[in-house]
């Protein structure tokens, strides 16, 4: 007897990849910028360097970045329109701190079986992230490995790069005692700490369909909140200010993050109760008798980033904000001492 094997058979479909091709070639023409030279299906994306041709000394900075166990809840739902907004935020929201602005992105897809409408919900979500950020989505990769994952599962991971004059990143030697801490609101738990808050919710059986009064939305709707983009906020912060300091306050929290873009002999001093906390914190930390000292290395309690500003431009600063509607708000100072954030 004759035995005919196919790639098909070992759980990948070719087809079907390419089918989705032009798809994904289409979804990703809406974010294309002027640099951009072809598109998504070629072995590499090219991308012209004209932007640097008025700098004097042009950095290029390059972040990666998944979305982590957030995807569970997604995958669990079998809503995958948000997510992608994830990826494009955790990349980008890392390059904007060294004063990039962000040029263009790509997104890598791991999944066991490849389904055409979970991979079209994913990529339109990259896509819209990329528009929030300003940038081009110039190609990705999906791999379909299905000895890995299991049916209904994926991973999703992306690369952003953005470009710098050399002579405006942010020195950290220039924060100064004095220096006033600007926080940009957070959306809520962004896109870190969801290992622990699937655990709590786990041991006290909350259903992802729970309506949770306190947080205006099912319990699934709050956790697939997307992370807030700040590129394009950024970007005009550095154009306009001297921001001694930008920090992503992502997994580690303040406690963590914010010590990244200070140097040493300097301490950030925090007050609590001077900005907004989203209702879902206090949620989790009920939920799950989670100590305040865990939550403030876990989660970024409201707080998504943090810029270290002069008093002089500290007044200026929150009213280009509140200007564009980004909720901020003067949540400390810089002060001697060693190298930490002290939360008051």
């Amino acid at each position: 007897m004759a035995f005919t094997s196919t790639y098909k058979q070992a759980g990948v479909d070719i087809e079907l990849k390419e089918s989705l091709i032009p798809l994904f070639r289409k979804i990703a023409g809406r974010t294309k910028g002027a640099r951009v030279i072809g598109g998504v299906g070629g072995f590499g994306a090219m991308v012209a360097f004209d932007a640097a041709k008025k700098m004097r000394a042009p950095v290029l900075v390059s972040g990666t970045d998944g979305v982590g166990t957030k995807l569970k809840i997604a995958q669990a739902l079998g809503r995958h329109d948000s997510v992608g907004i994830d990826c494009v935020a955790m990349c980008v929201n890392d390059i904007i701190c060294h004063g990039a602005k962000p040029l263009f992105f790509l997104d890598y897809i791991g999944t066991g079986k490849l389904e055409r409408s979970v991979a079209v919900e994913i990529v339109e979500g990259v896509a819209r992230g990329c528009a929030l950020a300003g940038i081009s989505l110039v190609g990705g990769e999906t791999a379909q490995l299905s000895d890995i994952y299991q049916p209904g599962e994926y991973d999703l991971a992306g690369f952003a790069v953005g470009l710098v004059e050399r002579a405006k990143i942010p020195n950290p030697k220039k924060i100064r005692p004095g220096d006033v801490l600007i926080g940009l609101a957070s959306s809520g738990l962004h896109s870190n700490g969801f290992s622990l808050v699937r655990k709590v919710i786990a041991e006290r059986e909350f259903r992802l369909a729970d309506r949770i009064e306190e947080l205006g939305a099912t319990l699934g709707e709050e956790l697939l909140r997307p992370t807030t983009i700040y590129a394009k906020i950024a970007v005009e912060l550095f154009r306009q200010f001297t921001i001694k300091g930008l920090a992503n306050i992502t997994g580690g929290g303040v406690m963590e993050n914010l010590p990244r873009v200070m140097p040493e002999k300097v301490q950030a001093v925090i007050e609590r109760g001077s900005w907004p906390v989203p209702p879902i914190f206090d949620f989790i930390q009920k939920l799950g008798a989670i100590e305040t000292l865990e939550m403030d290395r876990t989660f970024n309690n409201g707080l998504g980033m943090i810029a270290i500003v002069t008093r002089d431009e500290a007044d200026r600063i929150m009213s280009l904000l509140k200007r564009r509607k980004c909720p901020a708000s003067i949540v400390g100072k810089i002060r001697r001492g060693p190298r930490s954030v002290i939360l008051k």
